[in-house]
């Protein structure tokens, strides 16, 4: 393998990379937007809608990964994948209760449930795809593609494109969609993913050294006692990033419904908040990046934690009768709140890479995605919508849907989801713990 990634790899890691972080944040942002606003204001369905995507994404990426290894090809995983993934994106748009009211002949009632029901399987079809391309197959090409002395760089760039996405989407898609619609906004959406696809056909190429291994036993590697046993740094890093991941679910598929019809900010007004807390964020970020590099990154979660939840409180308490003082405060409270969520991101992000076993790297990834995805993906929205479903906000016009929950987010769910962020004070001393008597008696780095 050359000892430079080569410019040709850095374009596919780009375009696929960013393309596929688009592709996840409008699924996480703009999909619930899209079910509450045209086929019914039901958090029941989008809670129901975001637990199963993570069932489906964690399920998906454990047998693809495998499967990737097993054939030793990542080439056609991720083109292939694309070009379907970007179908279903693009057909996602077209869901709506008026088709199936004239098409099969039903009442509004029986076609807004067929809509829903649509939209969840159609949902867990279109995360199938996208975690079999993004999750499974192009992470693996990135970690197949690079060596140890130019990998650090290429994590770099890997950890900016979400912010960028987040970016892009936060501060985009809204304002795009109040101009040419969801129906449009997701086919473009589709065609460009798709096309991606097509040019990965002709331009990616796997590594020379990829060869055909392993098997399905290796997907419950990191569920054996003793991997766990002999791996404790690591497995107490992934309980914080559960923690902290069902802490940012409780609020976070909620969140622009909440700025649209508890806060009632225009679609101008919460993309510029989010916009702008997410630009903050990632430069404030930036710059303490540099120095934590130089400090215990296990010790830094305290302050990275604290940040988090600081800026949850404040959103939680900035609501006002005057639109000028909400957007303001609440916007600093969303800036505050995206620093320590960006900074816990990347510390747990570097810990678990420097915690896990090189040779056993692909083996663990299962146990990654259960706890970055699967336990706070079904844990947080259930939690989220329980919270809302107490506070019995009522919806302000909500018509004669029979199937609309009435009831609209919170501003309890940053309360809690503060709470819940609370618990990573309780595990990072354990784990500071663990890793000093490691040290102590001479390991460097955890058991294989």
């Amino acid at each position: 393998m050359s000892n430079q990634f080569s410019k040709k790899n850095w374009f596919i890691l780009i375009l696929f990379g960013i393309i596929g972080q688009i592709a996840w944040s409008v699924e996480n942002m703009y999909f619930n937007l899209f079910v509450f606003e045209t086929i019914s204001p039901n958090l029941d369905a989008i809670t129901l809608m975001v637990q199963l995507s993570g069932i489906t994404a964690t399920v998906v990426t454990l047998f693809a990964g495998a499967l990737s290894d097993k054939l030793g090809n990542r080439r056609e995983f991720i083109s292939i994948g694309y070009i379907i993934w970007g179908i279903t994106v693009a057909l996602f748009g077209f869901i709506e209760t008026k088709l199936f009211v004239e098409t099969l002949n039903v009442d509004v009632v029986t076609g807004v449930t067929i809509a829903l029901t649509v939209v969840i399987v159609g949902d867990c079809v279109m995360t199938v795809f996208g975690s079999t391309a993004n999750d499974a197959a192009f992470n693996a090409w990135v970690t197949d593609n690079t060596e140890e002395e130019y990998r650090g760089k290429v994590e770099g760039v890997l950890a900016v494109l979400p912010l960028f996405a987040m970016l892009v989407v936060a501060g985009g898609f809204g304002i795009l969609v109040s101009f040419i619609g969801y129906k449009l906004l997701f086919l473009l959406l589709g065609i460009i993913i798709s096309i991606a696809g097509i040019i990965g056909i002709n331009t990616i190429k796997d590594s020379k050294l990829l060869k055909p291994s392993g098997s399905f036993k290796d997907i419950f590697y990191g569920f054996k006692p003793i991997v766990i046993k002999n791996n404790k740094p690591l497995y107490l890093t992934l309980l914080i990033v559960g923690v902290y991941g069902i802490a940012c679910q409780i609020f976070m598929p909620f969140l622009i419904i909440y700025m649209k019809t508890y806060l009632g900010f225009s679609v101008i007004e919460y993309s510029l908040v989010f916009g702008l807390a997410i630009v903050l964020g990632a430069v404030i970020n930036v710059i303490l990046g540099a120095k934590t590099d130089k400090m215990d990154k296990t010790k830094v979660i305290y302050i990275a934690n604290a940040i988090f939840v600081v800026g949850l409180m404040l959103m939680y308490l900035f609501h006002f009768e005057d639109k000028i003082a909400t957007i303001l405060t609440f916007g600093l409270g969303g800036f505050i709140m995206i620093v320590g969520f960006i900074l816990i991101s990347a510390l747990t992000g570097a810990l678990v890479r420097d915690y896990t076993p090189s040779e056993h790297a692909g083996k663990l990834q299962g146990v990654r995605m259960i706890f970055s995805v699967l336990i706070p993906m079904i844990i947080g929205p259930m939690i989220g919508n329980a919270i809302n479903k107490a506070m019995n906000i009522p919806l302000v016009d909500a018509g004669a849907d029979a199937m609309t929950t009435e009831y609209i987010p919170a501003p309890e769910i940053f309360l809690v989801a503060s709470l819940v962020a609370l618990i990573i004070f309780v595990i990072t001393p354990i784990l500071i713990k663990t890793v000093k008597k490691l040290k102590e008696v001479g390991v460097n780095e955890v058991k294989n």
